[in-house]
């Protein structure tokens, strides 16, 4: 085999451990715990299905590629929940020692581009990066909404936490913005998300 495929090969095997690695958001009908690749796939179909509601005009193969990607570093840096303070704190430098290591298997070409598109989705800057971000905000809003706001619940997340991750959403998506809002406010009259 040459180097090239062997070393596709080996990521691809890789990247498979990213089902191992668990959310704090269950599945629909709840039951279990999602884990990342799931959460990857569901972002990549829902921002194909969703484009129209992009702010701008995207390169939607590119969107699907970084929903698909955006999580393989938390092989080795561990899923940080979207509300804890203390592990977003150390997330970027744990994620930037995760992403050296998992993309330097590939050949030198593609962990260049796999860690670029990577970079882009972390840094807002493109109509890309800000859509593939409310699929990664919306995503498991519409679980957690489907599952009664329990996850919300059970780990105390207040609305304004929510909101603080939402009105990221709205720099990809006004309009799915609109629907995180109607969802957040359903969820305080629930009390699955307190008002503190």
């Amino acid at each position: 085999m040459d180097e090239r495929l062997k070393k596709q090969l080996e990521f691809s095997l890789e990247i498979d451990k990213e089902k191992n690695v668990l959310r704090r958001t269950h599945i629909t009908g709840g039951g279990r715990y999602e884990n990342d690749a799931e959460h990857a796939w569901h972002m990549a179909i829902m921002a194909y299905l969703l484009k129209e509601y992009s702010n701008e005009e995207v390169n939607i193969a590119k969107v699907m590629l970084m929903c698909l990607i955006h999580d393989i570093v938390e092989i080795d840096a561990g899923d940080t929940y979207a509300y804890d303070a203390e592990g977003l704190k150390t997330q970027k430098e744990r994620e930037d020692r995760a992403k050296a290591r998992i993309f330097s298997l590939l050949p030198e070409d593609q962990k260049t581009e796999m860690t670029a598109l990577f970079d882009e989705f972390e840094e807002y800057k493109t109509a890309e990066s800000r859509f593939a971000h409310a699929m990664d905000n919306i995503q498991p809003l519409i679980l957690n909404n489907y599952n009664g706001g329990d996850d919300w619940k059970e780990h105390e997340v207040s609305a304004d936490a929510v909101y603080k991750r939402q009105n990221k959403t709205r720099l990809g998506s006004e309009k799915l913005f609109e629907i995180a809002d109607l969802i957040i406010k359903e969820n305080i009259k629930k009390g699955k998300l307190s008002e503190e």
